[in-house]
């Protein structure tokens, strides 16, 4: 396919979308009683959301930071348009994949909520009695967008952005929502197994970890590795966004402004804290010295690993489970290391393993039903559904990155590649 029937082909179908949207036009009036509405729920949820919006531009600094100066702007990039793209495909499709009605406990119908036909202002009891149900589907946006956007790490400075485009829809549509739908929609098949999972550390951090994963492996290599961070002050500042949208994250998983939410709140800053503070130690132990950059990982290691486990333990095993994941996770760069594989900024040691740790964790430690309180059934379903993300996502992954190369090449040329992606994809320089 050439540039220009590519871009040709993309405009036609975001055209005939929104053509088709008048067609479903969605109405906003309220669909049955709205008495059970709280407004301190709607509140909390209305600033949650916000909270986690702020963590995408935090993850572009974040990775922006970490790259090459030839590859800044491409790398934030890629974080922001997805702003763009997954909302517009969320409304139309993605929330009826993800909480339409259940299809055998895999996927949504995606006709349900079609263009948010039937998202409205009134509560649904299936998801929550307190807040709008448009309120509802725009925190889950929340979470689609930022999904994505965390893979791009693995692939930095070689990939397309046309296709990186393409892939992204691709994964939200067959990879994303499928998983959000098993474990969070009332006849999921997660759910029903009972398997607990508070914000996301299968949906969201094990899901972009393994395609992560898959990615590096599809690519190939960097030609030209060169490692020092364009700028660690934009990662210090992308941290901090994260951490702060974090909150939003994890105690917004709540769904109201109620206890869940005040100790997914204290855990949230407790596993981040313990997780930096091992992180930094085990670099003067290592390093003799203490690095910015890693304090920063470290810290995000520990926010990826509590969530799953936000609402469901205690604040002390929060920080265990912090301090877990940063020795777990610190291993597994150094192996990722040295395995050869070029996952450009750790995004699989750190979403993909921290995931796992933390979904592990949660089926041991989590309240009343973890296996440190005698029951098995909950940290045997946890270990069972972390197999089959790990192949699905993985498994998957692979297979729509084919299907993108097939479309739209997705490495750019060595060229293109040698003069950073910033000049070659966008023509601008950071």
């Amino acid at each position: 396919m050439t540039k220009n029937s590519g871009s040709k082909a993309f405009f036609i179908v975001l055209a005939g979308l929104v053509l088709l949207s008048l067609v479903f036009n969605a109405e906003y009036e309220a669909i049955g009683s709205t008495e059970t509405l709280d407004t301190g729920d709607m509140a909390w949820m209305i600033v949650s959301s916000a909270f986690v919006l702020l963590m995408t531009p935090g993850l572009a600094f974040f990775y922006g930071g970490m790259v090459n100066k030839k590859n800044v702007i491409s790398t934030m990039l890629q974080s922001f348009v997805a702003l763009g793209v997954i909302s517009i495909l969320w409304v139309i499709v993605g929330f009826s994949l993800a909480f339409g009605d259940s299809i055998g406990g895999i996927i949504g119908n995606p006709l349900t909520y079609f263009n948010f036909k039937g998202v409205t202002v009134s509560p649904n009891p299936d998801f929550s009695e307190t807040i709008p149900f448009l309120l509802f589907a725009l925190f889950q946006l929340k979470f689609a967008i930022i999904t994505p956007a965390l893979i791009t790490g693995s692939f930095a400075e070689r990939i397309r952005f046309r296709s990186y485009i393409l892939f992204m829809i691709l994964f939200s549509l067959f990879i994303y929502a499928p998983l959000a739908h098993m474990t969070w929609h009332p006849d999921g098949l997660f759910r029903n197994w009972g398997v607990l999972d508070f914000a996301g550390g299968t949906v969201v951090h094990m899901s972009a970890g393994f395609a992560a994963l898959a990615g590096s492996i599809f690519l190939g290599n960097r030609r030209v590795r060169l490692e020092e961070p364009a700028n660690i002050p934009y990662v210090i500042l992308g941290t901090s966004l994260l951490w702060f949208g974090w909150f939003g994250f994890n105690a917004g998983s709540a769904l109201g402004a109620n206890i869940d939410a005040v100790i997914a709140f204290a855990n949230t800053n407790l596993a981040s804290a313990a997780s930096m503070i091992t992180w930094i130690f085990l670099d003067r132990f290592r390093n003799k010295k203490m690095s910015a950059l890693n304090a920063c990982i470290g810290a995000i290691v520990g926010l990826v690993a509590i969530t799953p486990a936000a609402g469901f333990v205690t604040l002390s095993q929060s920080i265990f489970i912090g301090f877990t994941a940063a020795i777990v996770s610190n291993f597994a760069i150094s192996l990722n290391k040295r395995s050869g594989i070029d996952d450009t900024l750790d995004v699989f040691p750190s979403h993909g393993v921290g995931g796992i740790v933390g979904m592990i964790l949660t089926g041991v430690l989590a309240n009343d039903v973890g296996l440190i309180h005698g029951e098995t059934t909950t940290f045997f379903y946890h270990l069972l559904a972390l197999g089959i993300v790990t192949v699905f996502t993985f498994g998957g992954s692979l297979l729509l990155y084919k299907i993108t190369d097939f479309l739209i090449p997705v490495r750019v040329t060595m060229n293109q590649e040698i003069r950073g992606l910033d000049n070659s994809q966008h023509g601008e320089a950071a």
